[in-house]
């Protein structure tokens, strides 16, 4: 089975879709959010591209998306304090 892989960009646009249903539209994910996910545990690689650049599996994205939904939320103003 193939497992279709995202780049950061791509990760970032997929994670603010989901952020913003829930959000209505308030809350948005940027690249650099996917790099600090990353650096923080949240996001572990799944490959590489052909320049050597991370890919992510969309599973682990919306993992990661989860983990870190409740604080970006609070964030935005939605939420429990």
């Amino acid at each position: 089975m193939t497992t279709e892989l995202y780049t950061g960009r791509q990760a970032a646009a997929l994670a603010t879709g989901w952020r913003r249903t829930l959000s209505a539209g308030a809350a948005a994910v940027t690249p650099s959010a996917i790099c600090k996910w990353v650096a923080r545990g949240h996001l572990t690689a799944a490959g590489l591209d052909a320049q050597g650049r991370p890919l992510y599996a969309l599973a682990d994205i919306a993992r990661a998306e989860r983990a870190t939904r409740s604080r970006a939320l609070r964030l935005v103003g939605i939420g429990a304090p």
